[in-house]
């Protein structure tokens, strides 16, 4: 179930008339609640609002609108369905490096923009350094990574060079958000997880 299922949720709940201002988030303007509703969603982005708003100890009007300021204060960008590439027959995952010849900003985005249309590319980083691009893509195999590097990579007169680096293994990060330990309920988590604010006596 993605977020704009929970919106719809909430607007259906009365919300639809507490529409927060949109904002640019700060750093240090999301307090526990808000960071509940967001390590929820990490965990299961198909949760219903009643749900959500149960798993992170809310009423359900506060976490619809707690949501909806989310959304567009631009904290909460989006909620995608993830792809397992393997059931698409794309079992074989690579990096591949690409320099530029030309740096001009007309080549760069010219390029950047078909990079990322390539079926089987599953991101493409702009980077600073030797390298230009990183592509981290997912092939049928061997042979299938070879055509797509001659035939929709080095194929580009602004392509200098690319190396390719085949992906072992893949382990997601920890990401932004505190993990739940096992028993853990988010709102316990979220607070173990900031700092405390008891005074400190220093021994005389």
């Amino acid at each position: 179930m993605s977020a704009e299922i929970h919106e719809e949720t909430a607007i259906e709940a009365g919300m639809a008339d507490e529409r927060p201002k949109k904002t640019q988030p700060q750093s240090g303007t999301l307090d526990g609640t808000d960071l509940a509703i967001l390590a929820a969603l990490v965990e299961d982005g198909r949760m219903t609002n009643a749900a959500l708003a149960a798993r992170a100890g809310v009423a359900e009007s506060t976490c619809a609108y707690r949501l909806r300021a989310l959304r567009e204060s631009g904290v909460l960008t989006r909620i995608a369905a993830q792809l397992d590439p393997e059931a698409f027959g794309r079992p074989l995952h690579a990096i591949i490096k690409v320099r530029l010849g030309s740096h001009s900003r007309e080549h760069v985005h010219s390029l950047y923009d078909r990079l990322v249309e390539l079926p089987g590319v599953m991101t493409v980083f702009h980077v600073g350094g030797d390298d230009d691009f990183l592509l981290h893509v997912a092939v049928a195999g061997p042979e299938a990574l070879r055509d797509l590097i001659l035939e929709h990579v080095t194929a580009h007169a602004v392509v200098r060079q690319t190396e390719t680096q085949l992906v072992f293994e893949v382990r997601e990060g920890r990401g932004v958000l505190p993990r739940l330990p096992a028993g853990m309920s988010v709102r316990d988590a979220i607070l173990n997880s900031q700092p405390s604010r008891r005074t400190r006596t220093w021994a005389r």
